[in-house]
């Protein structure tokens, strides 16, 4: 095959192999993608998680300590014979002794083991409770990383777009000092805004670079920086009325759940506490072999097999006040748990305001902010006009620069300001 005609196909080839072998496309996450991915590499939610399951093998535990339990009984036992029927020592009926036997065995009434199996059902949905804790103040943390890496690519772009911008000018003092219009303090001047420019936009590039390794702790079970998040900074997000949010934080608060929870847990350890000191009924069943040959029948042809049952009742009679220990020290619980309660709620109200103003305050300097900037933009455009006319300073510009940066990374900042705020009223309140 001719030459020329390799080369086309040789060509293509290597494209292909190009195309096959480029990187994957960087990783694009909104955040709802964000919350799903910390929310399953969480340690915090992983513990929580595993708290409620161990919760759970409590309860399975304490409702199988009340229902009757079977097990086998397999016992040999030697005494040394000394010519009498029982051997050796009285209390055995003979040198060889076999016991195999089912017994089964079961509490006819025991009010603390009911009163611990209630506790254990209360301490599962403690624990459920306490993984919505993890959760909510999980998504805070997200919302706060995912928010400042928008809010560090935002000032990445103002500072290039202000960079932009002193290079602009740079031009302008140039043209007009070749003019004769302007002097060279000028030149100097905007050459030095240019060169501040610069270092803030390699600062923003950092700020924007860290973020970026701080998110992905949370976000990634291995190290990785290939991702980008989705600045949704501009869509609106309407606070609810204050009562609305009460009635949703009363309704729908872990941490109030929680603690009513602690104060319902110590209540069946009062109560288990004192029917330590109430009688309990119980009872066995045995059946089997007790006797000196491993056999269904003796050498005389009887029966070794066969079946026995007990019932016993256990009475407390003196337990050298430790029955009274155990009951002081289960109402001291119960009234801590009472006391952490109270304050649950009244921190739940204090921060429920606190959260409320905040987001409401951020909410309203929106407008503020963003007028604000618009101001300044309008005034940069007008003082460089006034400059070009020479009716102002170079340094009128430079203010009027620096007052645009600013006024940039304000209005960012607040729309930022606001996303945070609503986070954290949310970890009361759940989502709205």
């Amino acid at each position: 095959m001719p030459f020329k005609l390799l080369l086309p196909g040789l060509a293509l080839a290597l494209c292909q192999g190009a195309l096959a072998q480029s990187p994957p496309a960087a990783l694009r996450l909104t955040l709802e993608d964000a919350m799903a991915r910390a929310r399953a590499n969480s340690p915090q939610i992983l513990s929580a998680n595993i708290a409620t399951l161990l919760a759970r093998e409590d309860t399975v535990q304490a409702k199988a300590a009340l229902l009757p339990e079977a097990s086998s009984f397999n016992q040999f036992i030697y005494t040394q014979p000394n010519g009498a029927p029982s051997g050796t020592f009285v209390s055995n009926d003979g040198p060889h002794v076999y016991n195999n036997q089912a017994v089964v065995h079961g509490d006819i009434y025991s009010f603390e083991k009911i009163a611990d199996y209630r506790k254990t059902q209360v301490a599962e949905a403690v624990a459920r409770a306490k993984v919505e804790i993890a959760s909510r103040g999980l998504t805070a943390v997200v919302v706060q990383n995912y928010y400042g890496m928008v809010s560090a690519a935002r000032k990445v772009a103002n500072a290039q777009q202000s960079l932009s911008e002193a290079r602009e000018f740079l031009d302008i003092t140039q043209k007009q000092e070749r003019g004769g219009e302007v002097a060279h303090s000028d030149v100097v001047k905007a050459q030095i805004q240019v060169e501040q420019r610069q270092r803030d936009s390699q600062e923003a590039q950092l700020d924007l670079d860290k973020a970026r390794l701080g998110f992905s702790v949370l976000l990634f079970p291995d190290f990785r920086q290939d991702f980008s998040v989705v600045d949704d900074l501009d869509v609106s997000r309407p606070l609810p009325p204050l009562a609305d949010a009460q009635k949703l934080a009363g309704a729908n608060n872990p941490d109030i759940r929680a603690a009513q929870g602690a104060v319902e847990m110590e209540s069946w350890e009062v109560k288990s506490a004192r029917a330590a000191r109430l009688p309990s009924l119980s009872f066995d069943y045995f059946f089997g072999i007790n006797a000196n040959q491993f056999a269904l029948h003796d050498p005389e042809g009887l029966r070794n097999y066969g079946s026995s049952a007990q019932i016993q009742l256990n009475i407390p009679v003196w337990t050298w006040g430790a029955a009274s220990s155990k009951i002081r020290q289960a109402e001291l619980g119960l009234q801590q748990a009472h006391n952490d309660l109270s304050f649950t709620q009244r921190q739940l109200l204090a921060n429920l305001n606190a959260f409320y103003l905040e987001a409401d305050a951020a909410s309203f300097q929106i407008g503020s902010l963003r007028h604000s900037l618009d101001l300044a933009t309008d005034s940069l455009r007008l003082t460089k006009l006034r400059y070009q006319a020479g009716e102002v300073s170079v340094l009128e510009v430079v203010d009027a620069q620096s007052t645009l940066v600013d006024a940039r990374n304000a209005y960012d900042d607040g729309m930022v300001r606001y996303r945070l705020a609503v986070a954290n009223l949310q970890t009361l309140t759940g989502a709205f």
